[in-house]
Protein backbone atom coordinates (compact mmCIF):
# COMPACT_ATOMS: atom_id res chain seq x y z
CA UNK A 1 0.00 0.00 0.00
CA UNK A 2 2.56 2.42 0.87
CA UNK A 3 4.67 1.82 -2.17
CA UNK A 4 1.25 2.18 -4.47
CA UNK A 5 0.80 5.35 -2.96
CA UNK A 6 3.60 6.88 -3.53
CA UNK A 7 3.92 6.14 -7.11
CA UNK A 8 0.31 7.50 -8.26
CA UNK A 9 1.75 11.12 -7.48
CA UNK A 10 4.85 10.36 -9.17
CA UNK A 11 3.22 9.27 -12.12
CA UNK A 12 0.85 12.27 -12.60
CA UNK A 13 3.62 14.50 -11.71
CA UNK A 14 5.49 12.60 -14.93
CA UNK A 15 2.67 12.71 -17.08
CA UNK A 16 2.01 16.36 -16.40
CA UNK A 17 5.82 17.26 -17.15
CA UNK A 18 5.88 15.43 -20.50
CA UNK A 19 2.26 16.62 -21.42
CA UNK A 20 3.56 20.22 -21.22
CA UNK A 21 6.77 19.74 -22.54
CA UNK A 22 4.92 17.67 -25.63
CA UNK A 23 1.88 20.36 -26.20
CA UNK A 24 4.78 23.23 -25.81
CA UNK A 25 7.44 21.45 -28.30
CA UNK A 26 4.70 21.18 -30.99
CA UNK A 27 2.98 24.62 -30.66
CA UNK A 28 6.16 25.97 -31.05
CA UNK A 29 7.28 24.17 -34.15
CA UNK A 30 4.84 24.07 -36.36
CA UNK A 31 3.35 26.18 -38.73
CA UNK A 32 1.66 29.52 -36.56
CA UNK A 33 -1.16 29.51 -38.29
CA UNK A 34 -2.17 25.81 -37.39
CA UNK A 35 -1.07 26.52 -33.96
CA UNK A 36 -3.51 28.86 -33.70
CA UNK A 37 -6.54 26.73 -34.87
CA UNK A 38 -5.74 23.62 -33.24
CA UNK A 39 -5.42 25.66 -29.77
CA UNK A 40 -8.68 28.17 -30.68
CA UNK A 41 -10.46 24.90 -31.15
CA UNK A 42 -9.82 23.19 -27.81
CA UNK A 43 -10.28 26.60 -25.77
CA UNK A 44 -14.10 27.13 -27.68
CA UNK A 45 -14.09 23.73 -26.57
CA UNK A 46 -13.67 24.70 -23.09
CA UNK A 47 -15.68 27.69 -23.01
CA UNK A 48 -18.75 26.05 -24.43
CA UNK A 49 -18.24 23.08 -21.76
CA UNK A 50 -19.22 25.15 -18.66
CA UNK A 51 -17.42 24.18 -15.41
CA UNK A 52 -16.60 25.90 -12.67
CA UNK A 53 -13.55 27.75 -14.61
CA UNK A 54 -16.15 29.31 -17.04
CA UNK A 55 -18.47 29.84 -14.01
CA UNK A 56 -15.81 31.90 -12.50
CA UNK A 57 -14.70 33.26 -15.43
CA UNK A 58 -18.06 34.86 -16.23
CA UNK A 59 -18.40 36.14 -12.88
CA UNK A 60 -15.32 38.39 -13.22
CA UNK A 61 -16.28 39.44 -17.10
CA UNK A 62 -19.77 40.28 -15.68
CA UNK A 63 -18.17 42.18 -13.01
CA UNK A 64 -15.99 44.15 -15.39
CA UNK A 65 -18.68 45.06 -17.58
CA UNK A 66 -21.34 46.30 -14.95
CA UNK A 67 -18.17 48.27 -13.24
CA UNK A 68 -18.22 50.53 -16.74
CA UNK A 69 -22.14 50.55 -16.95
CA UNK A 70 -24.31 53.38 -15.56
CA UNK A 71 -24.87 52.32 -11.86
CA UNK A 72 -28.18 49.83 -11.76
CA UNK A 73 -27.59 48.76 -14.88
CA UNK A 74 -27.35 44.75 -15.29
CA UNK A 75 -25.02 43.21 -18.39
CA UNK A 76 -26.99 40.77 -20.39
CA UNK A 77 -25.64 37.29 -19.69
CA UNK A 78 -25.53 36.64 -23.35
CA UNK A 79 -23.51 39.31 -23.53
CA UNK A 80 -21.15 38.39 -20.14
CA UNK A 81 -20.68 34.50 -21.90
CA UNK A 82 -19.89 35.81 -25.54
CA UNK A 83 -17.03 37.91 -23.56
CA UNK A 84 -16.22 35.06 -21.36
CA UNK A 85 -15.96 32.61 -24.80
CA UNK A 86 -13.39 35.01 -26.25
CA UNK A 87 -11.66 35.08 -23.15
CA UNK A 88 -10.45 31.46 -23.89
CA UNK A 89 -9.70 31.89 -26.89
CA UNK A 90 -7.20 35.06 -26.04
CA UNK A 91 -6.06 32.51 -23.38
CA UNK A 92 -5.38 29.98 -25.84
CA UNK A 93 -4.04 33.02 -27.78
CA UNK A 94 -1.18 33.75 -25.05
CA UNK A 95 -0.61 30.59 -24.63
CA UNK A 96 0.48 29.69 -28.19
CA UNK A 97 2.64 33.04 -28.02
CA UNK A 98 4.66 31.60 -24.83
CA UNK A 99 5.69 28.33 -26.11
CA UNK A 100 6.60 29.90 -29.58
CA UNK A 101 8.37 32.49 -27.96
CA UNK A 102 11.76 30.77 -26.39
CA UNK A 103 12.66 29.69 -30.32
CA UNK A 104 11.20 33.23 -31.94
CA UNK A 105 14.60 35.02 -33.11
CA UNK A 106 15.71 38.91 -32.17
CA UNK A 107 14.15 40.66 -35.67
CA UNK A 108 10.87 38.47 -35.19
CA UNK A 109 10.40 40.03 -31.51
CA UNK A 110 11.32 43.77 -32.56
CA UNK A 111 9.16 43.43 -35.81
CA UNK A 112 5.58 42.11 -33.77
CA UNK A 113 6.08 44.53 -30.76
CA UNK A 114 5.27 48.44 -30.72
CA UNK A 115 4.79 50.83 -27.68
CA UNK A 116 1.19 52.41 -26.95
CA UNK A 117 0.91 56.55 -27.51
CA UNK A 118 3.71 58.36 -24.47
CA UNK A 119 5.39 54.68 -23.84
CA UNK A 120 8.58 55.49 -25.72
CA UNK A 121 8.44 58.80 -23.55
CA UNK A 122 7.80 57.77 -19.99
CA UNK A 123 9.99 54.30 -20.51
CA UNK A 124 13.80 56.20 -21.78
CA UNK A 125 12.57 58.71 -19.11
CA UNK A 126 12.68 55.99 -16.31
CA UNK A 127 15.77 54.41 -18.05
CA UNK A 128 17.83 58.01 -17.93
CA UNK A 129 16.60 58.51 -14.14
CA UNK A 130 19.39 55.78 -12.93
CA UNK A 131 16.85 54.14 -10.89
CA UNK A 132 15.86 50.55 -10.73
CA UNK A 133 12.21 49.56 -11.94
CA UNK A 134 9.72 48.11 -10.44
CA UNK A 135 7.02 47.06 -13.04
CA UNK A 136 3.86 46.24 -11.86
CA UNK A 137 1.37 44.13 -14.59
CA UNK A 138 -2.11 42.96 -14.70
CA UNK A 139 -2.51 39.47 -16.30
CA UNK A 140 -3.37 40.96 -19.51
CA UNK A 141 -2.25 39.77 -22.83
CA UNK A 142 1.29 38.22 -23.23
CA UNK A 143 3.67 40.06 -20.39
CA UNK A 144 6.28 37.34 -21.24
CA UNK A 145 6.85 38.94 -24.75
CA UNK A 146 6.91 42.62 -23.63
CA UNK A 147 9.83 41.07 -21.07
CA UNK A 148 11.97 39.51 -23.84
CA UNK A 149 11.65 42.67 -25.66
CA UNK A 150 13.19 44.46 -22.65
CA UNK A 151 16.02 42.53 -23.00
CA UNK A 152 16.75 42.69 -26.43
CA UNK A 153 16.76 46.58 -25.71
CA UNK A 154 19.15 45.83 -22.79
CA UNK A 155 16.70 45.92 -19.85
CA UNK A 156 16.69 42.32 -18.62
CA UNK A 157 13.95 41.84 -15.95
CA UNK A 158 13.93 39.34 -12.97
CA UNK A 159 10.28 37.83 -12.49
CA UNK A 160 8.91 35.98 -9.52
CA UNK A 161 7.01 33.01 -10.41
CA UNK A 162 4.43 31.12 -8.35
CA UNK A 163 5.75 27.61 -8.07
CA UNK A 164 4.44 24.32 -9.14
CA UNK A 165 4.46 20.55 -9.05
CA UNK A 166 6.05 18.42 -10.29
CA UNK A 167 9.27 20.40 -9.51
CA UNK A 168 11.24 19.54 -12.67
CA UNK A 169 7.95 20.78 -14.65
CA UNK A 170 8.68 24.32 -13.12
CA UNK A 171 12.74 24.34 -13.88
CA UNK A 172 11.67 23.61 -17.17
CA UNK A 173 9.39 27.32 -17.01
CA UNK A 174 12.36 28.66 -15.57
CA UNK A 175 14.97 27.60 -17.97
CA UNK A 176 11.86 28.55 -20.51
CA UNK A 177 11.88 31.86 -19.13
CA UNK A 178 15.75 32.27 -19.30
CA UNK A 179 15.24 31.45 -22.94
CA UNK A 180 12.89 34.88 -23.40
CA UNK A 181 15.29 36.68 -21.62
CA UNK A 182 13.62 36.78 -18.37
CA UNK A 183 15.15 35.72 -14.91
CA UNK A 184 12.48 33.88 -12.08
CA UNK A 185 12.74 33.83 -8.64
CA UNK A 186 10.15 31.21 -7.36
CA UNK A 187 8.13 32.62 -4.87
CA UNK A 188 8.61 32.32 -1.60
CA UNK A 189 11.52 32.10 1.03
CA UNK A 190 14.81 33.65 -1.08
CA UNK A 191 12.26 35.62 -3.63
CA UNK A 192 12.79 38.74 -1.76
CA UNK A 193 16.37 38.84 -1.84
CA UNK A 194 16.74 38.29 -5.45
CA UNK A 195 14.40 40.83 -6.11
CA UNK A 196 15.98 43.31 -3.26
CA UNK A 197 19.46 42.91 -5.05
CA UNK A 198 18.43 43.73 -8.76
CA UNK A 199 16.70 46.61 -7.48
CA UNK A 200 20.04 47.96 -5.59
CA UNK A 201 21.83 46.94 -8.59
CA UNK A 202 19.58 49.80 -11.06
CA UNK A 203 17.94 46.77 -12.59
CA UNK A 204 14.45 46.14 -13.27
CA UNK A 205 12.09 44.02 -11.65
CA UNK A 206 8.25 42.65 -13.10
CA UNK A 207 5.72 41.79 -11.03
CA UNK A 208 1.95 40.62 -11.91
CA UNK A 209 -0.15 42.51 -9.26
CA UNK A 210 -3.67 42.01 -10.00
CA UNK A 211 -3.77 38.90 -7.57
CA UNK A 212 -3.16 37.93 -4.47
CA UNK A 213 -1.14 34.96 -4.03
CA UNK A 214 -0.24 34.54 -0.75
CA UNK A 215 -3.08 35.95 1.13
CA UNK A 216 -1.16 38.81 2.65
CA UNK A 217 -2.23 41.60 0.48
CA UNK A 218 -3.73 45.22 1.26
CA UNK A 219 -7.42 45.96 0.77
CA UNK A 220 -8.52 47.98 -2.31
CA UNK A 221 -11.08 48.95 -4.67
CA UNK A 222 -11.13 46.67 -7.58
CA UNK A 223 -13.90 46.97 -9.98
CA UNK A 224 -16.54 48.12 -7.20
CA UNK A 225 -15.67 45.62 -4.43
CA UNK A 226 -13.17 45.44 -1.40
CA UNK A 227 -10.45 42.79 -2.23
CA UNK A 228 -7.00 42.38 -1.58
CA UNK A 229 -3.83 42.79 -4.07
CA UNK A 230 -0.56 42.18 -3.41
CA UNK A 231 1.96 44.57 -1.72
CA UNK A 232 5.37 43.95 -3.20
CA UNK A 233 4.91 46.38 -6.17
CA UNK A 234 4.87 49.39 -3.61
CA UNK A 235 7.16 47.96 -1.09
CA UNK A 236 9.74 47.73 -2.82
CA UNK A 237 9.01 50.45 -4.58
CA UNK A 238 9.08 52.66 -1.33
CA UNK A 239 12.34 50.78 0.20
CA UNK A 240 14.88 50.80 -2.55
CA UNK A 241 14.15 54.06 -4.63
CA UNK A 242 12.97 52.42 -7.26
CA UNK A 243 10.48 53.32 -9.70
CA UNK A 244 7.32 52.21 -9.61
CA UNK A 245 5.67 51.94 -13.17
CA UNK A 246 2.47 50.27 -13.92
CA UNK A 247 2.42 48.55 -17.44
CA UNK A 248 -0.08 46.57 -19.73
CA UNK A 249 1.28 43.99 -22.38
CA UNK A 250 -2.09 43.60 -25.03
CA UNK A 251 -2.07 40.92 -27.26
CA UNK A 252 -2.63 42.94 -31.10
CA UNK A 253 -3.25 44.36 -33.46
CA UNK A 254 -2.97 41.25 -35.71
CA UNK A 255 -0.04 39.03 -34.33
CA UNK A 256 1.90 41.98 -33.17
CA UNK A 257 1.88 43.14 -29.39
CA UNK A 258 1.71 46.03 -27.63
CA UNK A 259 3.04 47.79 -24.62
CA UNK A 260 1.71 50.50 -22.44
CA UNK A 261 4.43 52.36 -19.81
CA UNK A 262 2.40 54.62 -17.83
CA UNK A 263 4.10 57.25 -16.26
CA UNK A 264 5.84 56.39 -12.87
CA UNK A 265 3.40 56.70 -9.69
CA UNK A 266 4.88 58.98 -7.06
CA UNK A 267 6.73 57.49 -4.60
CA UNK A 268 7.61 60.26 -2.59
CA UNK A 269 6.84 59.77 1.62
CA UNK A 270 3.80 60.95 2.83
CA UNK A 271 3.35 59.13 5.82
CA UNK A 272 4.33 55.63 7.56
CA UNK A 273 5.52 52.67 5.00
CA UNK A 274 2.10 51.25 5.63
CA UNK A 275 -0.31 53.91 4.59
CA UNK A 276 2.26 54.75 1.37
CA UNK A 277 1.70 51.32 0.27
CA UNK A 278 -1.95 51.40 0.95
CA UNK A 279 -1.80 54.41 -1.38
CA UNK A 280 0.46 53.13 -4.16
CA UNK A 281 -1.66 49.73 -4.27
CA UNK A 282 -4.65 51.61 -4.66
CA UNK A 283 -3.40 53.34 -7.47
CA UNK A 284 -2.31 50.51 -8.72
CA UNK A 285 -5.86 48.89 -8.88
CA UNK A 286 -7.17 52.04 -10.53
CA UNK A 287 -4.43 52.22 -13.29
CA UNK A 288 -5.42 48.38 -13.79
CA UNK A 289 -9.16 48.82 -13.77
CA UNK A 290 -8.43 51.19 -16.79
CA UNK A 291 -6.10 49.04 -18.52
CA UNK A 292 -8.27 46.12 -18.16
CA UNK A 293 -11.30 47.76 -19.87
CA UNK A 294 -9.62 48.65 -22.88
CA UNK A 295 -9.57 44.55 -23.33
CA UNK A 296 -11.76 42.82 -20.96
CA UNK A 297 -11.57 39.60 -23.31
CA UNK A 298 -7.66 39.67 -22.77
CA UNK A 299 -7.43 39.40 -18.92
CA UNK A 300 -6.61 35.97 -17.58
CA UNK A 301 -8.10 35.28 -14.20
CA UNK A 302 -9.60 32.38 -14.27
CA UNK A 303 -9.59 31.55 -10.39
CA UNK A 304 -11.63 33.22 -7.02
CA UNK A 305 -10.43 36.79 -6.56
CA UNK A 306 -13.20 38.11 -4.57
CA UNK A 307 -14.47 37.62 -0.84
CA UNK A 308 -17.99 37.04 -3.06
CA UNK A 309 -16.39 34.22 -5.24
CA UNK A 310 -15.81 32.39 -2.18
CA UNK A 311 -12.92 30.13 -1.80
CA UNK A 312 -10.30 32.91 -2.82
CA UNK A 313 -7.11 31.72 -1.35
CA UNK A 314 -7.74 28.05 -2.53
Amino acid sequence: MGESGGTKPGRRGTAKYLTYRGLAASMGHVPEPLARAVVGGVTRVMSWSGGRTSAMNERHVRRVLAFECDEGIVPDRDLVRRWSRRSFVEYGHYWIDGARLPTTGAAEIRARWILGPGSEENLRAARASGRGMVMALPHVGSWEWGGAWLALEGMPMTVVMERIEPARLFAWFVEQRRHMGLTAVPLGEGSSAAILRALRAKELVGLVSDRDLVGNGVDVDFFGERTTLPSGAATLALRTDALLLPVTVYSGPGNWHTGVVHRPLDTTRRGTLRSDVHRLTQELATVFEEAILEHPEQWHLYQPNWPSDGGRHR
